[in-house]
């Protein structure tokens, strides 16, 4: 995390565009001084065209002022565009970035994703491109319109000067009976989007079950909440606003008649009455315009924060040195882990080895810890201590776009992505089409995907709709299967099978074997483990049973066959090195020992069997 008075990586990015601020800036320099433009012309005009009667210089002065207007508005064209290309610029340099922030915030922490950073940088974007950005660079030069009305006059500039500060405190007042109520209205809408959507997620349960009112009415008085901060904010603001618009007109009302009673005590001239208050006009222009869009600078102020504290929270990954191909070979080195966001660990202690090659099956009742360890295995949850290794590297130290496609993973809750059923087995990346057909073949999906409408190119939507739960676990295997993958972790890979779909699973796991491919399958059915070369039995976050699998069997077996069987029972633990039973009193993961809990009891023995 970055200190405090650090360059994040938003202030970085905008620090890239200051030289385009600083041309904007540049703009603002010539588009203001031509804004002085029609207060001389028109002091021109009563002072001198006037009293000479002069025609020529009439027509003169109006060319000039035509060329200069022109010039302007081709200024005000130019800096206007260069903001919208800053706001481009910005979301280029922060798009990348913000997407791989947001990504590894849904692993690291607890909650449902959002997508709420995406909408911060479009606000922000969106300010920095409008003309409510223009306001901040005209700001400057207000001092310089009230040095001409001083110039005029020392009252025309007092007067100035006392409305510019009466609109500045509407605007500061403004600021802070606003600022606390949009903030508040803003969380609200955010939390009232995300529970709309993770609605919508589940729409089959909640029709099915008739759980629709329920639901809305939570969804309701959230957003019910935010239309109340909203609207308080709403009023306020519009009620300074007006007050700010009253008085400016007011103010340039209130100029021309002291202008007047200046002219009638023959103290400055009826030209510099009227571009005295053309030019206090736009000197009051500015902060009018800041006051009409502080809610876009609130709005764009918050997202700022919010972008500024995910970024920082959740820096850039480093990159590390590229490794060599990984053979296969793991071994988890006392691992303690939690879901993100949780601090009572489901994994203690745990010690495993497997060698290039073995394969693995992980069993064990629900909540043992079991998807909690296939998720350490791979590296998507960090531990809270030890080590995962892969071939002797901390598997958070290789780089996970290199080592990505050595990995196969097939989760409990399958994900698929809208596109293609080639795109989503070629994991979106450039789609090899005999490697595809290679890793349907080898999931026993090809002749299943060649009877869809469009074969391979078939498309599906989001989260693989239009598909059955069979479907998308059989895809979802071929996706874990293609490339060359060194190392594949199934999660409950039979849980939609059917017959079908379970032989050619087997047959898939017989072919990762043939070809060294290290493979850990985690299931509550055993059936679909006959060829492993190692159980592992798991209960509360610890292993407790670990050896060859026939031997594991045996031993559960013979619990629940035991006289007192379902109630926990002493036994002999099997433990393995590498897959290979030894002897003494050592941890698990490597070592086996003598007088160790088993994992015991009649229904766990019953559902491993």
């Amino acid at each position: 995390m970055a200190r405090k008075g650090d360059a994040t990586d938003l202030r970085r990015a905008l620090g890239a565009c200051r030289g385009s601020f600083v041309s904007v800036g540049f703009f603002s320099l010539f588009v203001n001084l031509l804004m002085l433009v029609p207060a001389v012309y028109m002091l021109q005009v009563y002072d001198r065209v006037l009293s000479t009667q002069s025609v020529e210089t009439l027509l003169m002065l109006t060319l000039l002022v035509i060329f200069l207007f022109a010039i302007m508005g081709m200024l005000e064209l130019v800096r206007s565009r260069m903001l919208v290309r800053i706001g481009n610029r910005l979301d280029t340099l922060l798009n990348g970035r913000l997407y791989r922030a947001m990504f590894r915030r849904s692993l690291l922490t607890e909650g449902s994703p959002s997508s709420q950073p995406i909408e911060d940088l479009s606000t922000l974007r969106q300010f920095l491109a409008g003309n409510g950005l223009l306001a901040f660079f005209d700001a400057p030069w207000v001092p310089v319109y009230l040095g001409v009305l001083f110039l005029f006059h020392v009252w025309l500039g007092v007067f100035a000067t006392l409305a510019g500060l009466v609109l500045l405190a509407l605007a500061i007042v403004g600021e802070k009976v606003t600022k606390p109520l949009l903030a508040e209205a803003q969380r609200e809408h955010i939390k009232a989007r995300e529970l709309a959507s993770s609605n919508l997620r589940n729409a089959e349960v909640l029709h099915a079950m008739g759980m629709l009112p329920g639901i809305m009415d939570r969804w309701s008085r959230r957003h019910h909440h935010f239309l109340a901060e909203q609207s308080r904010a709403n009023d306020r603001g519009e009620a300074l606003g007006n007050a700010s618009r009253t008085l400016r007109l007011l103010a340039q009302s209130l100029i021309l008649g002291l202008g007047a009673w200046l002219v009638l005590q023959a103290e400055m001239t009826p030209g510099m009455m009227i571009a005295g208050a053309i030019i206090m006009s736009r000197a009051l222009a500015p902060i009018d315009r800041l006051i009409g869009t502080w809610k876009g600078f609130v709005a764009a102020r918050g997202a700022y924060g919010r972008l500024d504290e995910l970024l920082t929270k959740i820096p850039a990954e480093e990159e590390c040195m590229s490794l060599p191909p990984p053979r296969g070979d793991i071994r988890v080195e006392g691992v303690a882990a939690a879901p993100p966001g949780g601090r009572a660990p489901t994994l203690r202690g745990i010690q495993l080895a497997a060698r290039a090659g073995e394969h693995v099956g992980i069993v064990g009742p629900s909540a043992a810890g079991k998807s909690t360890l296939a998720r350490v295995l791979l590296g998507i949850w960090p531990p809270l201590t030890g080590t995962t290794r892969l071939d002797g590297a901390d598997i958070t130290r290789w780089n996970r776009e290199e080592l990505g496609p050595w990995i196969g993973y097939l989760p409990q809750d399958i994900e698929l992505f809208e596109g293609t059923i080639a795109e989503n087995i070629a994991r979106f990346g450039e789609v090899d089409s005999d490697k595809v057909v290679a890793a349907a073949r080898k999931a026993g999906v090809h002749e299943m995907v060649l009877a869809m409408p469009e074969g391979y190119d078939t498309p599906i939507g989001a989260g693989g709709g239009g598909l059955s739960g069979g479907q998308r676990q059989r895809i979802a295997l071929a996706r874990a299967l293609y490339g060359e993958p060194v190392l594949v972790v199934l999660d409950e890979p039979n849980a939609s099978l059917d017959d079908r779909g379970e032989h050619a699973l087997r047959a898939a796991m017989v072919a990762l074997k043939r070809e060294g491919v290290t493979l850990f399958v985690i299931s509550h059915r055993v059936s679909v483990l006959k060829g492993m070369d190692t159980l592992l039995v798991m209960r509360e976050g610890q292993v407790h049973m670990v050896g060859p699998r026939d031997e594991v069997m045996a031993q559960l077996a013979g619990k629940s066959a035991a006289p007192g069987a379902g109630q926990p029972a002493r036994g002999r633990m099997v433990a393995v090195a590498g897959g290979h039973p030894a002897k003494g009193n050592e941890a698990a993961g490597g070592h086996s020992g003598k007088g160790n809990e088993a994992a015991g009891g009649q229904g766990d023995a019953a559902d491993d069997r």
